[in-house]
């Protein structure tokens, strides 16, 4: 058996054995519901990096006969069409929540979600050579997340009343099935996708996404769910003035069920959903169009942030720049983050030994790492803020932003030693795997202290609309990302050597690095202003 697949089967034994101690030592104190939309987020987890683990390689792969066969594309499409899914993946969350919260319910758009992406999964696995297909794929994909991605995370809370003390518990926990659909599908999809052929591992993240939607299915039909993700109820029947007193209105037993139009709410939305298909997928094909569009929202969001910040009184508006201006550097971090699923993908390819501790790895595979230090190092940095926090030595959140941005920077820079220690252009794993912790380490210091911040910063009445703005800095990050990953591409004209290409990316590299630690210097400066503005939270 190849170590690629040694590897993949011991991955799925531990992990297994883990999952089932998780289930086993909480079954008595959460929900049965809980580990149910666990493993659904798992599934859903495992169909979408699948998918961002192969998508830039299968791009640039090489025009071959039969299921091995790339796009051939050069650097610089693949790389916008990454961004514009990418950016598009956060983008529709915004969308999918509303009908949800005003139509659908948790329940039908959770569902009509895992069916589109799906789709989206068995689309791309017939798309070798069919470049209407892939575009059609990742469009089916990109709605298909909007629907599912904002709402599964807002069941779980629903379980839960204000102030139940296991509610964070159930969100580590659920946190963990993330990790966990992460860690598994590049070693999985990956390694098939790239061993066996594209189609097959695209097919394999369909599979996922089909399992997730089958324990999604029996939780409904075994009333797990209980009411939580019924649809709204309906607006009031209005009384037709043609009718005789005697036949008043029947009002429709849901939003869902309420015409629009003379169709009724849910269908309106499917229909929808297939006429907003060509425009996703005309957004990843032109990409460029939604540079424009990201910079006129961004612009939009920031000016309407600081309009609105001077609504309220002096405590509340301070409150208000502090999110701003941590919003700025948010999209900072987010944008040299996301590198890894495109131009530190093609670094590894090209320039890394992918041979380590005496297994051979696929190119794929080290996209898994990122999602094994989080499972290894979240209970410690949990652990540690508490410690800290116990002592009062726990640093101020725009102190943990500027750690996050240096670990970040130092990462980059590591590639320096690699460097260093290559051969022909080749360098070690080792040092992508120490970059790759030093990055994790910046997510845990940065990411979720981001999200609790602004539940506390912003003032009650726009706590949602300052959230939607916070993760649209994720959807600003990857298209910003493709001008960066553009500076690392090869001209497709020449045949560069892995010298070549290594010095090419690894001057990029040294770039964002740099720019990254000279960020956290300076919000380092800004901290003591932030701090007063943010009037005693921390």
């Amino acid at each position: 058996m190849r170590d690629e697949y040694k590897l993949m089967l011991g991955a799925w034994v531990v992990v297994s054995a883990w999952v089932g101690f998780v289930i086993a030592m909480n079954r008595k104190v959460h929900p049965k519901v809980l580990f149910f939309l666990f493993m659904v987020e798992l599934w859903e987890r495992f169909s979408y990096y699948g998918m961002r683990a192969l998508l830039v390689l299968y791009l640039t792969a090489q025009i071959v006969d039969g299921v091995k066969s790339g796009f051939g594309m050069p650097d610089t499409m693949a790389y916008g069409i990454y961004a514009a899914y990418g950016a598009l993946v956060y983008l529709t969350p915004l969308l999918g929540g509303y009908l949800a919260d005003k139509i659908l319910g948790f329940r039908k758009a959770i569902i009509w979600g895992a069916i589109l992406m799906a789709a989206g999964q068995f689309t791309l696995s017939t798309s070798t050579g069919r470049e209407l297909l892939l575009y059609l794929g990742l469009g089916l994909l990109v709605l298909g997340n909007g629907f599912f991605k904002p709402n599964i995370s807002s069941m779980i809370g629903r379980f839960y009343k204000q102030g139940d003390p296991r509610r964070d518990g159930a969100f580590t926990i659920f946190y963990m099935g993330i990790n966990i659909g992460a860690f598994l599908t590049p070693l999985t999809c990956g390694t098939i996708g790239q061993l066996e052929g594209w189609s097959y591992g695209f097919l394999c993240a369909g599979i996922g996404m089909v399992l997730g939607l089958g324990i999604f299915l029996y939780t409904a039909y075994k009333g797990y769910l209980e009411h939580h993700g019924d649809p709204p109820p309906a607006k009031p029947a209005v009384a037709d003035a043609n009718l005789p007193e005697s036949e008043p209105p029947v009002p429709p037993a849901n939003a869902a069920e309420q015409p629009i139009g003379g169709i009724r709410a849910e269908y309106f939305v499917y229909l929808g959903t297939f006429l907003l298909v060509p425009l996703a997928c005309l957004l990843i094909w032109q990409n460029d169009i939604m540079d424009f569009l990201l910079i006129i929202v961004g612009v939009a969001a920031i000016a309407y942030m600081l309009y609105l910040s001077s609504e309220y009184e002096t405590v509340d508006r301070q409150r208000i720049w502090v999110i701003v201006v941590l919003l700025l550097f948010t999209a900072v971090f987010w944008t040299f983050f996301e590198l890894a699923g495109s131009a530190l993908n093609l670094f590894t390819d090209r320039n890394v030994d992918k041979s380590l501790f005496g297994f051979h790895f696929t190119t794929s595979a080290f996209q898994s790492v990122n999602a094994f230090f989080i499972m290894l190092f979240a209970p410690l940095f949990s652990v540690m803020w508490i410690y800290l926090a116990r002592r009062n030595m726990e640093p101020p959140a725009p102190v943990k932003f500027a750690i996050g941005l240096l670990l970040l920077g130092a990462g980059f820079l590591v590639l320096n030693l690699g460097k260093g220690a290559a051969v022909a252009g080749i360098m070690p794993a080792i040092f992508l795997i120490l970059l790759y912790l030093l990055h994790t380490l910046g997510e845990l210091a940065l990411s979720p202290v981001g999200l609790s911040l602004v539940t506390k910063l912003a003032p009650a009445q726009v706590v949602g609309f300052m959230m939607g703005f916070w993760f649209l800095s994720s959807a600003f990050a990857h298209q910003a990302g493709k001008w960066i990953s553009n500076l690392t591409a090869v001209d497709e004209k020449t045949a560069a050597s892995p010298e070549q290409t290594m010095q090419l990316s690894l001057s990029v590299f040294n770039n964002v690095g740099l720019f990254a630690i000279g960020s956290a210097v300076v919000l380092l400066m800004l901290s003591p202003l932030l701090r007063k503005w943010m009037h005693g939270i921390k």
